[in-house]
């Protein structure tokens, strides 16, 4: 009889597809789309960030005010529109309203707010609903899920506070892939870690940068890319240096509501992955499953509930 983990393995397998007409687009992804230039300056990236974050604010925004906000000249927001396809700011923010008009008439009542914890929780609700719009077509986690599971070793890298997520997510790949190499130290650790992965053979880097986003971070990625390795980038910034070096960035939003963030989102992003890799190659999953639960009832790692 199968393990509950190994009949949870082959009951919820990724289906495949585009995704259904219906299906809605979440505004974070909508904006991404939009902003998709790989020649914006860091200034424009920074506008481009802010709207993605303060979407049904800012798209009611004056150019000055909007300029204001973001700390840039308003010939800036001006280059900017022109730079992402419009005519001028107005043009932009009139795609801009519709997208927020969108965004309200879906999201939570005004009324019932109730205390800041349950903002928070709320906060994380609508980060798990445009997460949820983002992966209406699965295509691109199936896909991500097939190279991470054939990259052997398969590096996860995660520094400063996002060493939890890495190590939650190396942690549950152990369990379906033979070789998986947890990097959560920076500087040259991490340079000697990603340049071994390389030479053992490994192809693919799955890298964490939650917020505040730390420089070594940026600097392991640039030296895994330079070393020849693929990185996939769990983060909440769809644009800057970070998401520039990646060869695939899944952008998720963060609860930012309370003093530390919280990563609800984040978390079924990881799983949503793992799934993708325990699909990827089946066989391997089952076989690796069973002997780790032959394993863990022999040395009774587990208390039985």
């Amino acid at each position: 009889m199968p393990s509950p983990q190994q009949a949870r393995a082959q009951a919820s397998a990724i289906t495949s597809g585009k995704a259904a007409p219906e299906a809605e687009v979440s505004p974070s992804a909508q904006l991404r789309s939009l902003f998709d230039r790989p020649r914006l300056s860091p200034g424009q990236r920074r506008i481009a960030q802010y709207l993605i974050e303060h979407i049904t604010e800012a798209a009611f925004l004056s150019i000055t005010d909007l300029a204001d906000r973001v700390g840039v000249s308003q010939p800036s927001v001006t280059r900017f529109a022109s730079a992402v396809g419009f005519s001028g700011y107005p043009a932009l923010r009139e795609k801009l309203q519709s997208i927020a008009l969108g965004t309200l008439a879906v999201g939570p009542a005004e009324e019932n707010q109730g205390n800041e914890l349950q903002a928070a929780v709320d906060a994380e609700i609508e980060n798990l609903e445009n997460l949820r719009r983002d992966l209406a077509d699965p295509n691109v986690v199936i896909d991500v899920g097939r190279k991470l599971s054939s990259s052997a070793p398969l590096t996860v890298l995660g520094l400063r506070i996002s060493v939890s997520l890495a190590e939650y997510f190396a942690y549950a790949a152990r369990r379906i892939h033979p070789d998986v190499r947890l990097v959560t130290r920076g500087g040259s650790v991490a340079y000697d870690a990603l340049l071994q992965s390389r030479e053992a053979g490994g192809t693919w880097v799955l890298a964490f940068s939650m917020p505040r986003h730390a420089q070594e971070t940026l600097t392991a990625v640039r030296v895994a890319r330079g070393a020849g390795l693929k990185v996939a980038l769990i983060t909440d910034l769809a644009l800057g240096p970070l998401a520039d070096e990646a060869d695939v960035v899944f952008a998720i939003g963060t609860g930012s509501r309370l003093v530390f963030d919280s990563y609800a989102a984040p978390g079924v992003m990881c799983s949503a992955l793992l799934q993708a890799m325990t699909d990827a190659d089946p066989e391997r999953t089952q076989a690796r499953l069973e002997e780790y639960e032959q394993v863990a009832d022999q040395h009774q790692f587990f208390l039985r509930d």
